[in-house]
């Protein structure tokens, strides 16, 4: 039913207000259990510490990077500055090298002459395998080979220049990376280095990200290797149209301009083009793609067999994506799959040959929820492997000899993710993992291993090892038992909220030290609420915020509004086109809810969020004047059209064709209806929400007679760390406690 030509699936004509049915039943008993729990917890945290805003704002978890061997036998591993390997049969664990001793060894970076914005959002990897023996490491913009038997290292490149994003070849004999705005490939057993293109600058860049494209697509790299290793695919960035934004770093004694190519709402994009250039060098073959101005290249897949490629083109507008088999011989393109959806589509990375026969795994939210389905190379349909109303979160791995599918999803309930195998013709669905919570796996070449990270609401988070059965084989690492030991961490709760229409809103309650239930507290709601994002989930919280200002005595709640992930994607679509509105109803709703449990002031409710947190807050306070007595709004959009063309123009659409929908959702238009008190806080130098939104709705405050405070924290981007986090902690704690009265 897919094949070119075909007509194309669009969303259901259903209403996205309306809830989806979710077991609420089973989750209702779940919670009562979890009560149950949460009940013993706050009698054995009865004689512990308090947990305080330096204690919170110190503590900083940092996930081990891990990168799975060819084979599937092992995998290696970098913690705490150590590179490691860990066998996934026996749970032997072996140190190689220290982080550091390579990072000494490599030649020192140049300081650049500018800051480099292009990609802040792209995850460096440090560790690859090149063999089952061999590893390729990334240590201070040089590249080291390492060998696993013996634990010696070689230095591949010393240069002052930073060798970016290197991908090692399937044959593993060489490398590629980006240096500066352009490609290059080492042969790892010579040295020698050939440069595969030769025009990349600040305006065009050669395999090289833009801004956008990593932090809305969540596209991490722009250049793949051909199965056979003698060809690279690579995307090409044509910035030039895009406009700059003038960051400066203003507490240099003579300002340091730092500009950005940051592409607002219904600005151009980057022009992207696909390229296929040969391993050792000559003339780039372009893809014949369409024109670059109107589309997204949103993800680029080689074929098993290297003999085509499959590229996911959206729109602008991301409401039609076509999957492209494209010929890098010819360059010429052919639409084997469609997808149209009446608000937007979301890409995700569930793309997977099957390796030994021409088909592959799609993932679609054609029916409302996130699914898997079976085509043929040529696009036509085979068979769905999953259905329901619940969504798949993400494809952990195929196993074709088996004929099984490895995923997670929310089969569970909206609050879990859970680990489960389908066969490959569908059927029968097998759950894997076992305990309640939230569970993340990294899945082995050749599925006989997964390494799972566990966490819940009364678990501390915990990596183990386990057989593609289930079994747990070893222990990775345990979380420090210290804050469990010695911090009174209130317990959180989860709350089920009925909206009028009949939806189950989640929201998450945490009461204050020495809670007494005939006293009236004031309270703090945490919001975020914004596509892509769900923060009431079985899953450990720790030393927090939240954590710090209940023991300073607030009530805490945090409520999923919809528009939220997690739910389906009628669930998230409610915001279409308008920002702030559905969210709010049902933040209201939630607060009704909170109220009528009878511990909570309605008199001193505040309300707090960061980057659409900040937004909604804002939102909140000028369009519910009267609801908040306080709010913090964190680095928050003000103004729509101050934000990013894809993320922006996917549920708002373009502002020449949706102006109304973005005067309503821009706080800046409503400062005049602002009551509470209010706390502006934003970076000088966000490079995701930008100052200007702050400084927007600065002026408008005051030109419309309203009194409000400010701080603002230089030489900071987008999230706040260091002494910053701490002192805008206690920033927003004294700020309640004087607003609300505490």
């Amino acid at each position: 039913m897919h094949g070119a030509g075909d007509g194309a699936y669009g969303a259901p004509e259903s209403d996205p207000h309306k809830p989806p049915v979710y077991n609420h039943k089973a989750m209702t008993i779940f919670l009562k259990r979890l009560l149950v729990l949460v009940s013993l917890a706050a009698a054995v945290n009865a004689q512990k510490k308090p947990v305080t805003v330096e204690a919170a704002a110190g503590t900083v978890a940092v996930a081990p990077e891990i990168v799975w061997a060819p084979q599937g036998d092992r995998f290696a591993y970098l913690e705490s500055g150590r590179i490691g390997i860990f066998e996934a049969a026996s749970g032997a664990r072996r140190e190689l090298v220290s982080l550091a001793a390579l990072e000494a060894a490599a030649v020192p970076v140049a300081a650049p002459t500018a800051f480099d914005w292009q990609n802040r959002n792209v995850q460096e990897k440090t560790l690859q395998w090149v063999s089952n023996d061999c590893l390729l490491i990334r240590a201070n913009g040089d590249l080291f080979l390492v060998r696993i038997s013996s634990g010696d290292w070689r230095q591949l490149t010393r240069t002052a220049e930073d060798e970016k994003q290197p991908q090692v070849s399937p044959d593993g004999r060489r490398v590629s990376f980006l240096r500066g705005d352009d490609l290059f490939v080492l042969e790892i057993e010579s040295g020698a280095v050939t440069r595969l293109t030769q025009e990349g600058g600040e305006s065009l860049r050669n395999g090289w990200l833009d801004w956008v494209y990593p932090e809305e697509l969540g596209l991490g790299i722009a250049h793949w290797w051909s199965p056979d290793s003698k060809q690279i695919a690579y995307l090409q960035f044509d910035v030039s149209r895009q406009p700059f934004y003038p960051h400066a770093d203003l507490l240099l004694f003579g300002p340091s301009p730092e500009p950005q190519r940051y592409p607002k709402a219904g600005q151009p994009n980057a022009e992207v083009r696909l390229g296929v250039v040969g391993a050792t060098g000559g003339a780039t073959g372009w893809m014949e793609l369409g024109d670059p101005r109107h589309y997204l290249l949103a993800r680029v897949h080689w074929a098993p067999a290297g003999d085509y490629l499959l590229v996911q083109r959206l729109n602008r507008t991301q409401d039609h994506l076509d999957l492209l088999r494209v010929n890098p011989a010819t360059g010429r393109a052919q639409v084997i799959l469609s997808e149209q959806d009446r608000y937007w589509i979301n890409v995700d990375d569930a793309l997977s040959f099957l390796r030994n026969s021409a088909e592959f795994i799609w993932s679609s939210e054609r029916d409302g929820f996130r699914h898997l389905y079976r085509y043929s190379s040529d696009g036509k349909l085979l068979g769905r492997l999953t259905s329901g109303e619940w969504e798949v979160s993400s494809v952990a791995c195929v196993d074709e000899p088996g004929r099984s599918v490895y995923y997670l999803s929310t089969e569970a309930g909206p609050l879990e993710r859970q680990l489960y195998a389908v066969p490959l013709e569908g059927g029968r669905r097998r759950r894997i993992s076992t305990q309640e919570g939230t569970h993340s796996v990294s899945m082995a070449p050749g599925c006989r291993y997964y390494l799972d990270t566990f966490s819940s609401l009364t678990t501390p988070t915990r990596r183990t090892v386990h057989a593609s059965s289930g079994k747990e084989l070893a222990v990775f690492t345990e979380s420090d038992q210290t804050v469990v030991r010695d911090y009174d961490l209130r317990p959180v709760e989860i709350v089920q909220v009925k909206a009028p229409d009949g939806a189950v809103l989640y929201a998450r309650l945490i009461r204050p030290a020495g809670f007494q239930s005939d006293r009236k507290y004031p309270a703090v709601i945490f919001v975020y609420g914004g596509p892509h994002s769900q923060n009431v989930r079985n899953a450990w919280q720790g030393l927090s915020l939240e954590q710090a200002l209940a023991h300073r005595g607030f009530v805490i709640w945090q409520l999923d509004n919809r528009g939220s992930s997690g739910r389906g994607h009628l669930w998230e679509a409610a915001l279409y086109r308008r920002f702030g509105d559905r969210e709010l109803q049902d933040q209201q709703v939630g607060i009704k809810h909170l109220l009528a449990m009878g511990f909570v002031d309605e008199k001193r409710l505040g309300i707090y969020g960061w980057s659409y947190g900040g937004f909604m807050t804002l939102y909140a306070l000028t369009q519910a004047p009267d609801l908040f007595r306080a709010g913090v709004a964190g680095a928050p959009v003000a103004d729509w059209r101050n934000y990013d063309t894809i993320y922006t123009e996917r549920y708002l659409g373009l502002p020449a064709e949706n102006p109304e929908g973005y005067r309503l959702s821009s706080p800046v238009n409503f400062a005049a209806n602002l009551k509470a008190a209010l706390l502006l806080a934003h970076n000088l130098e966000d490079d995701n929400v930008l100052f200007q939104n702050t400084l927007q709705m600065a002026d408008a405050l005051q030109r419309a007679g309203k009194s409000f405070e400010m701080m603002i924290y230089p030489q900071k981007t987008h999230g706040v760390t260091g002494t910053a986090r701490r002192h805008l902690w206690e920033t927003i704690a004294s700020f309640f406690e004087r607003r609300l009265e505490r």
